[in-house]
């Protein structure tokens, strides 16, 4: 985060914070936390020190997924845990000039002695760090190891300074002109979707260069094994060669002059018939020569029809192999996440079909029902839970809007976005009603709905069918009913 944007978080954390007491901190990775304040729309304060990517601001996410995505909590969060209890925020601030934040917490425990606490969040690139002060500001806890001095448990904490913040001001950074669009109500809103959109373009570069590495090795190794065929082949090149010379040995039993291991014979294949010289065994008559001659023609030539087999099937090989990598770069270019989910479960996409016959795929899905919007746009909603998959990971397109009631079981639905402008609210309102009528809830008055781009959903490893991890969602309310008209 640059120090503009740590700025404007930093202001709408102050009066979101003060006040409040600290509750479950969930561990979401080696260097990143999240800590539960119960604030009402974005209730966690996520911090992340991962030198690649150190951040924070606040998180609206499930419950149940956050349990999901936590793991067992680090030493350092042990302790912030046990030494953050019974105290509340009572102030939150940043230096001046450099990307450090420091909250400050005050309490009593339970022996009635007064808890006095600073939690330093350091995101300075490769010296990101977190810090657990005591009231003297001494070092008590820290989350990595440095040998930075001022930054040793037991020693009085000094920030990095200038050491660690250069950083270039003469243009604004893509995450502070996300927070100053205007598109977000506040600015950790405005991050979290930066960097969800952030991370999920890493993790699609990450798994398209996964994909192309092992493309080209194995187009690689295909080349290879041409190249040996092609080598085999031309070592079996003079199988006609002795063909021809056992048939002039025969027809030179008699007038052939041989000498040890060379023998003078008339080539009668060649114009004039001259006399040409050749080396033969010399352990073996004229006959038993002429038949090791025909005998390694036999060899070469069912040596050249396999090897030719084999050629077609290798050079096939390498072309269906180019053709997807071609294919691969197609979705790469266009950033297709449902085509590269799918060239990833398939292990090697097939190569889409063009003209009528993909025109008519697109007309039919199984496992799903089509509706269409007042606004003209397509609705899908999935069926079970397998259909549920297969429309949100392999149909539904990055830009296209995804739709599930909020904590009750029920249909995935999808409002095709192929101009990716911004859909019309009324479809929205439309596609939610049929999210609520498909779902558990279908007969209470009122169902929650959670929406957003498809891009921003991911699937767990090895979870049930049906379940999906939202990085950013909104909530709409109403009505479950089918109020538009089905296709």
């Amino acid at each position: 985060m640059d120090d503009q944007s740590i700025s404007a978080v930093t202001a709408e954390l102050g009066p979101l914070l003060v006040g409040r007491a600290p509750g479950k901190i969930f561990q979401l990775g080696p260097l990143s936390w999240a800590i539960d304040f119960r604030l009402r729309d974005y209730p966690y304060l996520f911090i992340s020190i991962e030198p690649a990517l150190p951040r924070l601001h606040l998180i609206k996410r499930r419950t149940k997924d956050m349990e999901k995505l936590s793991a067992p909590l680090s030493q350092f969060a042990l302790a912030l845990r046990r030494d953050l209890s019974n105290t509340t925020v009572r102030s939150v601030k940043k230096d001046t000039n450099d990307r450090v934040v420091r909250f400050h917490f005050k309490g009593i425990d339970e022996s009635g002695k007064e808890n006095d606490w600073t939690l330093v969040a350091q995101l300075t690139g490769r010296s990101a760090n977190l810090f657990l002060m005591d009231d003297s500001g001494i070092v008590r806890q820290r989350a990595r190891a440095t040998e930075v001095p001022g930054q040793q448990v037991g020693r009085s904490y000094e920030p990095p300074g200038a050491r660690s913040a250069r950083q270039t001001q003469a243009s604004e950074s893509d995450l502070l002109k996300t927070i100053r669009s205007g598109k977000f109500d506040s600015a950790s809103e405005a991050a979290d979707a930066h960097y969800s959109s952030l991370l999920a373009r890493q993790d699609f570069d990450l798994q398209a260069g996964s994909a192309r590495a092992k493309l080209r090795k194995k187009i690689a190794q295909q080349k290879k094994l041409l190249q040996q065929l092609q080598n085999d082949l031309e070592s079996h090149a003079d199988g006609e060669a002795n063909k021809r010379l056992g048939d002039l040995l025969l027809a030179n039993l008699t007038t052939a002059r041989r000498t040890g291991n060379r023998v003078k014979l008339i080539d009668y294949f060649a114009a004039e018939a001259p006399s040409i010289d050749v080396e033969v065994d010399e352990n073996l008559t004229l006959q038993e020569e002429a038949a090791r001659r025909f005998a390694l023609y036999s060899r070469s030539k069912r040596a050249v029809e396999h090897i030719g087999s084999r050629l077609e099937a290798a050079r096939s090989d390498v072309a269906k192999s180019e053709a997807k990598l071609d294919h691969l770069e197609k979705i790469v270019a266009e950033r297709d996440d449902a085509a590269l989910a799918t060239f990833m479960d398939s292990g090697s996409a097939r190569i889409p079909s063009t003209g009528s016959s993909k025109k008519k795929e697109e007309k039919k899905i199984p496992g799903t029902r089509r509706y269409l919007s007042s606004d003209g746009l397509e609705i899908l909603v999935g069926r079970a839970a397998r259909d549920n998959d297969h429309l949100t990971f392999k149909v539904a397109k990055p830009n296209d809007l995804w739709l599930h009631a909020a904590d009750y079981g029920g249909s995935h639905v999808v409002v095709r976005n192929s101009t990716r402008k911004e859909i019309p609210h009324r479809t929205i309102i439309e596609a939610a009603q049929l999210a609520a009528y498909f779902s558990q809830a279908r007969k209470d008055s009122k169902v929650d709905v959670h929406y957003t781009e498809r891009k921003f959903l991911s699937k767990p490893k090895r979870s049930a069918p049906g379940l999906v991890r939202l990085l950013r969602s909104k909530n709409i309310t109403v009505k479950p009913q089918e109020s538009v008209e089905r296709i």
